[in-house]
């Protein structure tokens, strides 16, 4: 048995892994770059990193496919359904991570901390009477998106006494309203309504570019906008453009539509922004959660078992799996 790894998972996702399989690591992102390891690949583990159908067509012996994350965009998943090979997903592994970054990403805004910062920093201790900042009991957050992750982010909301409302195509109003939400059937009459929105949902061609210049123009112009799900489901030129007139109030980043964004984007160079490097789920539990479960489902689908948690479900009615 062999597993190639785009980069490593952390010693306790190895461990699973001691004395049951050879392992490359590539420590590189791409693996038609190496593609001679992947002729005898039993498993690729991705982490941040793609495979694409190259990839999956030059790898004859490949039966598995982990990705460190709830995410595949970067994976094709197609290709992969249509070889009957299983993409392994982990969802729940970084719940509470996300979540904690989402919220992290909205006090710090709401507090107008990092201005508050930058300005002390040069000197300028009568940045305290901007007064900027604002409470956020009693303000209303709507959620694009209420899987695992907007869900757990929705419970932290209403803890602290925010008022809390959702938007998702896959979910009821009863549904939603049995969260203690406010169900809305249209994502652009809850970005119209709320202080906060925070996006969580995955990307895919009805997600891509969701928010563009029309959506932002819609929203108060006290309101904050959070995304710690995938870049691409804003338009960041757009968004950009919304923070330097004013549109909105601010926004939080942990995801880009180009990953590393180039140090001359605009979205970096925007005013009232804050951002992270995709880190929101890399918290030290997360890392540990999402590298062994993982491992633990490719590991199954390696001894023949139909894991639950995959990209798609339908991979099982693959001749391979009668």
């Amino acid at each position: 048995m062999k597993f190639v790894m785009t980069q490593a998972v952390c010693p306790e996702g190895m461990e699973l892994l001691k004395g049951k399989s050879d392992i490359y690591v590539a420590d590189r992102p791409d693996p038609n770059d190496y593609l001679d390891e992947m002729a005898d690949a039993d498993a690729l583990i991705v982490r941040i990193a793609s495979c694409d159908g190259r990839v999956i067509e030059n790898s004859p012996s490949l039966k598995v496919i982990g990705r460190t994350g709830v995410g595949y965009d970067s994976v094709d998943v197609k290709k992969a359904t249509e070889k009957g090979i299983p993409v392994v997903i982990t969802p729940g592994a970084n719940n509470r991570s996300v979540a904690e970054h989402a919220i992290a990403m909205m006090f710090a805004l709401s507090k107008n901390l990092y201005e508050a910062q930058q300005e002390m920093l040069a000197g300028n201790w009568e940045i305290r009477g901007a007064k900027k900042a604002f409470e956020l009991e009693g303000k209303k957050i709507g959620f694009i998106g209420l899987g695992a992750i907007g869900r757990e982010t929705q419970k932290i909301c209403a803890a602290i006494g925010m008022r809390t409302a959702g938007y998702d195509p896959f979910l009821t109003s009863v549904q939603v309203e049995g969260m203690g939400a406010e169900y809305y059937s249209d994502y652009r009459e809850l970005m119209r309504d709320c202080d906060v929105v925070s996006i969580h949902v995955p990307l895919t061609e009805q997600t891509r570019n969701m928010i563009t210049g029309r959506e932002l123009g819609l929203m108060k112009s006290t309101a904050l906008l959070i995304n710690c799900s995938r870049g691409g489901i804003i338009d960041e030129a757009d968004l950009a453009e919304a923070l330097n007139a004013g549109v909105i109030a601010g926004a939080g980043l942990d995801v880009f539509g180009e990953e590393p964004p180039k140090a001359d984007s605009s979205i970096l160079r925007a005013k009232n922004i804050i951002v992270s490097p995709h880190s929101a789920a890399q918290t030290r539990e997360a890392v540990i959660h999402m590298a062994q479960m993982c491992v633990k489902g490719c590991l199954a689908v390696l001894n023949g078992e139909k894991w639950p948690y995959v990209a798609d479900p339908k991979v099982y009615e693959h001749e391979k799996w009668r």
